[in-house]
């Protein structure tokens, strides 16, 4: 897999790498000797890092993958889920970073290498975009170990993939591969291990083209509607885009397509 750019110095952590790469951010758990197993050292690591790239002005899009080309999490740390009680399961805990993706007005990507099962497969699931390599597998088996997904799998796996492939996967919980994934709409891209994060840097580099707005809006638009009756969602985006039409971005969006130039967006 190759590496991103450290641009300027970012914040450090002691689970979790964080890279800038022009509009994108990078931020890999570092983790490879426990298949970037998600302890809550790391959880927390993950908040920070996601928190530092959503308050960077020059950062457009967030990527989260896996250190070591061999698993991008392999789920929650099992030694911390021993002695879990009912208590500590009502914590948000990989339900919180999974919220905090979805819900950061910037895009979000999973670059997925290798396993991603459990709560990394729940972390991915919180990302607007997951791209990942042939070698992937993923699951969602929790069912083996005597309990049921905690990280927000049973709500955003099925509208991801259909109830039908949500209920297949985490009911009969054994790992599908990389095609199956690809088919089913769990991930867009299937990309080889060497080219995962420039294909990830072009996509931001792609995002980074719009006028600020424009994926803020779209993802909030996506959100609100999955949620929403469909005549809320439809009214909703009426009166997005009737906010869009005032900005000074959208007159240079058309002017630029008319004379046939490229856009100087302005986030105005």
């Amino acid at each position: 897999m190759s590496e991103a750019t450290n641009e300027s110095a970012g914040p450090t952590f002691e689970n979790v790498l964080y890279a800038k790469d022009g509009p994108l951010a990078v931020i890999t758990i570092n983790r490879p000797e426990k298949h970037n197993a998600i302890s809550l050292a790391t959880l927390d690591d993950l908040h920070g890092a996601v928190d530092a790239a959503a308050m960077d002005d020059s950062v457009r899009v967030i990527a989260i993958t896996g250190a070591g080309g061999k698993a991008f999490a392999a789920g929650s740390d099992l030694s911390e889920v021993v002695d879990r009680d009912f208590r500590k399961a009502l914590e948000p805990i990989v339900q919180g970073l999974a919220e905090k993706l979805e819900r950061t007005p910037k895009p979000t990507i999973a670059a997925i290498d290798g396993i991603c099962m459990g709560g990394g497969l729940e972390v991915a699931l919180g990302c607007d975009l997951r791209v990942a390599t042939p070698q992937s597998r993923f699951a969602t088996p929790e069912g083996k170990l005597g309990i049921i997904p905690g990280g927000g799998a049973t709500a955003r796996l099925p509208r991801i993939v259909g109830r039908g492939w949500g209920m297949e996967m985490m009911l009969m919980g054994e790992p599908i591969d990389a095609n199956r994934a690809l088919q089913m709409g769990l991930v867009t891209r299937l990309v080889e291990s060497d080219e995962l994060l420039n294909e990830v840097a072009r996509m931001a580099q792609h995002l980074a083209s719009f006028a600020p707005f424009v994926p803020w809006t779209m993802k909030a638009m996506v959100h609100f509607g999955m949620e929403a009756s469909l005549a809320g969602a439809l009214m909703f985006e009426k009166y997005a885009q009737g906010a869009l039409v005032q900005t000074e971005d959208k007159a240079e969006g058309i002017a630029a397509f008319l004379e046939k130039r490229t856009p100087e967006f302005k986030g105005k």
